[in-house]
């Protein structure tokens, strides 16, 4: 029987859609839930926060009526028109060991585009850069982290049997921290300090609240990131929708932000407490009792490790020592938590500076995703 594209219409198809890869990975070690309820607020056509500026369409697949794969069709506007090219995104693509389920979702996205214009089509991408985003091609032995995707080492052939070519690789680390802190740390962060003259800025939620550092810290991302591949720089508004959630279940204690004389952020580095295991555990669901899980994982029987989330540094401090200086804080903090290992969010293949600050330290490098690209044919 052929395959059936449907595109998701109703609440219960949106929750289908979401749910599709609990089934495909269900008895998989390595692969890591998201949260559910995360999901559903990103994904809705109505509420999501990049639906403003992004068109986008969500298609499931059937074969002989059984639920085969899903996808959605993105054309983020905003991104298109700041990096002066015209693109359809592909994004949560996910399809059982079917050539024939991943040629009739990719169609799909094809027609998607044409409908709007557009010249080539690239993923796995999100609506926007705070979306999972690039398909895993090394590492499928390792567990996953939160806000990453993992997939299935078939996914890749099936797109090069489809004509796509690579469009930008990342790369990710795991770093041990050091059981006993360098005494030359204390040293070393006052003479940076000095030099660069900035300061660290601790958070607790009432300050957070009372000076919007949530849209504090929006900002310095959009500064950071602007020049990194296919970002999105968004406008302050969407702060709220995208940095309050996170802010507010966060342990503030491992988030570090460093500020220059003038009390003005020039760092961030957003970090957290592994979630894997809680996540594995909880299948992404608060209820009835994956919040206890994930609870205990942030606060009460860590998992030995973190994720580094967000790192950035205005361009302006990125060799005065200020990234070192975060790394100093951020670990310290991990080893007074008991933390023995972090591992990092993707890092551009090409964004060599960031790569190069884990020289330190013993570290590995344990996974590469992949974002394809292929022209769209009229």
């Amino acid at each position: 029987m052929s395959v059936e594209i449907k595109p998701v219409l109703t609440r219960s198809e949106l929750r289908k859609f979401v749910n599709f890869p609990e089934k495909l990975y269900r008895h998989n070690p390595y692969y890591v839930p998201p949260l559910v309820f995360d999901q559903m607020d990103t994904l809705d056509q109505k509420k999501g926060a990049a639906q403003e500026f992004c068109d986008s369409e969500l298609y499931l697949a059937y074969k002989d009526g059984e639920l085969v794969g899903r996808v959605a069709a993105i054309v983020n506007k905003k991104a298109n028109a700041q990096w002066n090219h015209k693109q359809v995104r592909f994004g949560w693509y996910d399809f059982v060991e079917d050539p024939e389920v991943a040629k009739a979702l990719m169609e799909k996205v094809y027609e998607f585009g044409r409908k709007y214009g557009m010249e080539s089509v690239v993923g796995p991408l999100g609506f926007t850069d705070f979306d999972p985003e690039g398909m895993l091609v090394e590492g499928f032995d390792q567990v996953g982290t939160m806000p990453l995707i993992y997939n299935h080492p078939y996914y890749n052939d099936y797109l090069a049997e489809m004509g796509f070519e690579k469009d930008a690789d990342w790369l990710e680390y795991v770093v041990q921290v050091p059981e006993v802190m360098p005494e030359r740390w204390p040293r070393l962060e006052e003479i940076i300090k000095k030099r660069a003259n900035v300061h660290m800025r601790a958070l607790t939620r009432k300050y957070v609240k009372e000076h919007h550092y949530g849209e504090t810290i929006f900002r310095c991302i959009n500064t950071c990131y602007k020049d990194l591949y296919n970002f999105t720089v968004l406008p302050d508004h969407m702060a709220k929708k995208y940095l309050d959630f996170y802010l507010s279940v966060l342990d503030l204690r491992f988030v570090t932000m460093v500020e220059n004389e003038n009390d003005e952020l020039i760092a961030f580095g957003i970090t957290m407490p592994s979630l894997t295991k809680a996540l594995q555990k909880s299948r992404g669901k608060l209820f009835p009792f994956g919040w206890w899980h994930l609870a205990k994982s942030m606060f009460i029987k860590r998992e030995g490790g973190a994720e580094l989330l967000l790192i950035g540094v205005l361009p302006e401090y990125q060799n005065s020592g200020v990234t070192a200086l975060m790394f100093m804080d951020m670990f310290r903090k991990y080893n007074e938590a008991g933390i023995k290992w972090t591992e990092s969010n993707a890092i551009l293949e090409t964004n060599t500076k960031m790569s190069a600050q884990f020289r330190d330290f013993e570290h590995v490098q344990n996974k590469r995703r992949r974002s394809y690209i292929k022209k769209l044919e009229y």
